[in-house]
C-alpha cells in the first residue's frame, strides 16, 4: 500500500517555472581597481557607480508585499576580493536592534543582513554571511539547501558597519581565497539577500520570498553576474599554533603543558582542499554541559572542535532512531577522556558534480587505550535539478581488531510540487563489518517522505536497525528496532483573529518502535498539539497532550538506588509551552510537563531566560527541574547553567559560564576570552574549574588555567 502511495505521489509532480522571482534578478557586479577603505561610508566612486537592487518582497508580515523600509545591496570586487555594500535606510532609527557583537553571536534576534551565495550555483550548496548594526559577523556553511546548516564554520572574512538618523549601513570585504568556486573566466554564482527588521517582525527577501521557502533555498534565489578573471585558490594556508597552560590533576599534582603543532590547508584546486593537522590540539573548545538523564538511552553530545566542524556535514549519514553512522566525538575522546591525536588529514571538495570528502585519524596509545585509526570516506554526485545519490565508508583499525561500515543514499528533492511546494524523498541503506564476528543481521534502513510547507507540514519515516548492526565510528541510542514515524503539522494564519500570525494543530504525531527481531512494540509516543499559537508580537504558546507506552526487557536504574522493573508501561502527561519575542531586551522560554511517569507521577519545568541590556553585554540563565514520585521512592532534581558575555568589540570578547546539577553535586565554571588580533587569527585565554558541592561543602577540584596563539599565514 505505500509503495503504491509513493509511485501515486510521484506521478503528481508537475514542472512549472519557478514562482516569486522579480525583476531584475541578477546583480551584476562592478570591477574596480579603486581602493576601498571597509568603514561603512561608501565615499569611493566605485560604489556611486555601482549597480544598486532594491526589490525586496516582504515574506513576513504581508507575502507578496514590498518591503517598508528602503534597501540597497550593490557588488564590487578586483582580482583578489569581493565587496558587498548594504544600505538598511529605516524612519525609525532609534528602535533599529543590535543586541550581540561577538563573533558568531545571536545574529537571529537582532536586525540583520543575510547574503548567501551559491558560488557552484548547483541549488544545492552555499556560503551564508550575516551582520548586524552592532558589525556582528556570523557565517555558515550550507548544504541540501540549509538541511546541512554549518553554523560553526568561520570564513575569512570583516565587515564595518555606520549608524545614523538614517538608519544603518554595512561594507563587507570577502576574499575569494574564502570561496571555493569552479576555474572559469566568467563565473555565475547564485544569491540571495535578506533584510530583517526585527522591531517590525518584518523579513524580506530579493528572490524567492514565498513563505515555503527561506533564504537558504538557494535554488528560488538569483544570479549574481559580472565577476570574470578572479583568483581565489591560495597555495597554502599555515595556522600554527602555541599553547602554554598548567592543570591540577585529581592526585592534587600540577601538570604543565607546553605544546607547539598546527594545519596546513593546501588548495589542489579553486574547489578541492586539503587539511593537515599536526599534533592536534583542541584545548580552547569549551567545556560540554553535562544533563541530567532521566532516560534508558546515552545522551548525544554535540562536536565542537574546529578540524571537525568544516565540512560536518558532508560526512554525516544519519538514521531515524537515533543513529549516527559518523560520530566524530569518537575520536580523541574515551569516556570523556581526552585521547592525543597524533595528527589527521582531510581532503574535500567538489569538482564538477561531485562532492567529496576524505578523513583519517590517527590517535596515540594512551594506558590500556590502544592507537587507532579512524577513517571515513563520503561521495555525493549530483543529480537532477537538487537532488543527489551518494555512498559512505567508515573504518576503525587497530593492532588486534577493524571495524567497517558501508553506506548508500539517494535524496529526492523538489521545490516545484504543485507549483511552488516543497517534496523531500530519502532512502539509505547500510551494512557493518566487525573482526570475529558473525557478521550477519547487519543491516540499518530508512525511507523518509516529507512535505515541509507553511500551510501542511507533513512527513512519513520508516527505519530499520538489525541488532547486529554496529558502526564502532558511529553513535547509536537504540539497537535492533524497526522505527515508524509520522506527522501532520497544520498551521493556518486565520485573518479574522487581529492579533494571531500563525496557529499550528498536530492532529497525528506518531512515533512507534518495534523489535527488529520479533516486531514486538517496544516504545510508542503520540503527540497531539490541538492548538499552538504565534502571535503578530511574535510570542508563542502550544498546548500538547502525549501519551507514553514503554516496554522494559531488564530493570531500568533511574536514580541512585531507585530501579524501575521490566514490564510494560501506559502513562499520559500534558504540556504548556509559552515563549515571549526573542528581539526583546529581556525574553523568555517556560515548558511546564506533568502527569503519570511509569507507576507515579511526575513533573517538570524548563525556564530560560536572556537579558541584553546593550550590544556588549548579555546574560542567560537556565533551570531544569524534576519531580518524580514513585511507589520505590521520590526524587527532586535541578540542573542549572548560565552564561555571561562581555563584548569589548566585535573582535574582542569574554565569558563566563557556570553548570551545576544535584545529580553530580559538581560546579563547572569555563571563563574564556577571545581576542581575534586580524580575520583568520585567534587568542584564546581560558579557565575551567571543577567544584564539589557534596555534603553541603565546597571544594575546589580540578583546574586548567592555559593560553593559546592561532596565526593564520597565506601564501
Amino acid at each position: 500500500m505505500f509503495r503504491r502511495f509513493i509511485i501515486c505521489f510521484l506521478t503528481l509532480l508537475p514542472v512549472f517555472a519557478l514562482a516569486q522571482k522579480s525583476k531584475p534578478d541578477t546583480l551584476s557586479t562592478y570591477y574596480t581597481e579603486e581602493k576601498i577603505n571597509i568603514d561603512g561610508c561608501f565615499t569611493e566612486t566605485s560604489w556611486k557607480n555601482a549597480i544598486r537592487i532594491s526589490n525586496f518582497t516582504q515574506r513576513e508580515p504581508d507575502e507578496g508585499k514590498a518591503i517598508s523600509e528602503p534597501t540597497f545591496a550593490a557588488m564590487l570586487y578586483n582580482k583578489n576580493t569581493l565587496y558587498i555594500g548594504l544600505w538598511a535606510y529605516d524612519s525609525h532609527p532609534e528602535k533599529i536592534l543590535a543586541k550581540d557583537m561577538a563573533r558568531d553571536g545571536r545574529w537571529g534576534t537582532s536586525d540583520n543582513f543575510e547574503i548567501n551565495i551559491s558560488t557552484y550555483n548547483d541549488n544545492r550548496n552555499s556560503f551564508l554571511f550575516v551582520v548586524t548594526p552592532s558589525g556582528l559577523r556570523g557565517d555558515a556553511l550550507l548544504t541540501d539547501e540549509g538541511v546541512g546548516f554549518n553554523e560553526d564554520w568561520n570564513g575569512v572574512w570583516d565587515v564595518a558597519v555606520q549608524r545614523n538618523d538614517s538608519g544603518w549601513f554595512a561594507e563587507i570585504i570577502i576574499p575569494f581565497s574564502t570561496l571555493k568556486f569552479p576555474e572559469k573566466i566568467a563565473q555565475i554564482w547564485g544569491l540571495n539577500i535578506e533584510r530583517n527588521i526585527k522591531y517590525k517582525n518584518e523579513q524580506a527577501c530579493w528572490q524567492g520570498w514565498s513563505r515555503n521557502f527561506s533564504v537558504f533555498k538557494i535554488s528560488q534565489g538569483g544570479s549574481l553576474a559580472g565577476l570574470e578573471n578572479i583568483k581565489g585558490n591560495q597555495l597554502a594556508e599555515f595556522k600554527p599554533f602555541i599553547t602554554a597552560g598548567v592543570q591540577k590533576l585529581s592526585n592534587n599534582q600540577l601538570d604543565k603543558t607546553l605544546k607547539i603543532g598546527g594545519d596546513v590547508n593546501i588548495n589542489f584546486t579553486s574547489t578541492t582542499r586539503l587539511n593537515l593537522t599536526v599534533n592536534t590540539d583542541f584545548s580552547q573548545v569549551e567545556s560540554d554541559r553535562v544533563p541530567i538523564n532521566l532516560t534508558r538511552f546515552s545522551v548525544y553530545m554535540p562536536e565542537k572542535r574546529s578540524f571537525f566542524i568544516e565540512n560536518k556535514d558532508l560526512f554525516e549519514f544519519n538514521m531515524p532512531g537515533g543513529l549516527y553512522s559518523f560520530y566524530s566525538r569518537r575520536i580523541g575522546i574515551d569516556n570523556g577522556e581526552q585521547i592525543p591525536i597524533l595528527g589527521g588529514i582531510k581532503l574535500s571538495g567538489k569538482e564538477n558534480h561531485t562532492n567529496f570528502g576524505l578523513l583519517s585519524m590517527q590517535t596515540a596509545s594512551k594506558d590500556s587505550i590502544p592507537s587507532v585509526n579512524y577513517s571515513v570516506i563520503r561521495v555525493k554526485q549530483d543529480i537532477s535539478r537538487q537532488s543527489s545519490i551518494g555512498f559512505i565508508t567508515t573504518a576503525r583499525n587497530e593492532k588486534e581488531h577493524y571495524n567497517y561500515m558501508y553506506g548508500i543514499d539517494l535524496n529526492y528533492t523538489t521545490t516545484k510540487f504543485f507549483n511552488n511546494k516543497n517534496l523531500q524523498l530519502k532512502a539509505s541503506l547500510a551494512q557493518t563489518q566487525t573482526k570475529n564476528e558473525k557478521n550477519s543481521q547487519n543491516l540499518a534502513y530508512q525511507l523518509n517522505l516529507a512535505y515541509p510547507n507553511d500551510l501542511i507540514n507533513g512527513s512519513f519515516t520508516m527505519s530499520s536497525v538489525q541488532k547486529g548492526f554496529n558502526p564502532e565510528i558511529g553513535f547509536k541510542q537504540r539497537d535492533n528496532y524497526n522505527l515508524y514515524y509520522t506527522v501532520l503539522d497544520f498551521k493556518p494564519r486565520p485573518k479574522f483573529i487581529p492579533w494571531v500570525k500563525q496557529l499550528s494543530i498536530k492532529p497525528i504525531d506518531i512515533t512507534y518502535f518495534l523489535s527488529d527481531d520479533n516486531k514486538s512494540l517496544e516504545s510508542a509516543l503520540y503527540t497531539i498539539k490541538p492548538l499552538g499559537i504565534t502571535t503578530k508580537s511574535g510570542e508563542t504558546f502550544a498546548l500538547l497532550f502525549q501519551k507514553t507506552y514503554e516496554k522494559l526487557t531488564s530493570d531500568f536504574n533511574i536514580h541512585d538506588t531507585i530501579i524501575i522493573s521490566k514490564g510494560e508501561y501506559n502513562y499520559h502527561t500534558y504540556e504548556i509551552q509559552f515563549s515571549t519575542y526573542q528581539s526583546r531586551k529581556l525574553y523568555g522560554t517556560a515548558n511546564f510537563n506533568w502527569g503519570d511517569f511509569f507507576t507515579g507521577k511526575g513533573n517538570n519545568i524548563y525556564v530560560n531566560l536572556c537579558w541584553y541590556p546593550n550590544k556588549h553585554f548579555n546574560i542567560t540563565a537556565d533551570w531544569t527541574r524534576y519531580d518524580i514520585q514513585l511507589p520505590q521512592g521520590n526524587f527532586i532534581t535541578h540542573d542549572i547553567g548560565s552564561r555571561i558575555e562581555y563584548a569589548f568589540t566585535p573582535k574582542l570578547n569574554n565569558s563566563i559560564y557556570g553548570q551545576w546539577n544535584n545529580e553530580s553535586k559538581e560546579v563547572l565554571l569555563n571563563y574564556r576570552i577571545n581576542w581575534i588580533p586580524k580575520v583568520g587569527s585567534d587568542f584564546y585565554f581560558v579557565i575551567n574549574q571543577k567544584i564539589n558541592t557534596k555534603e553541603d561543602k565546597i571544594q575546589f577540584g580540578n583546574f586548567t588555567i592555559l593560553a593559546k596563539f592561532i596565526w593564520h599565514i597565506v601564501i
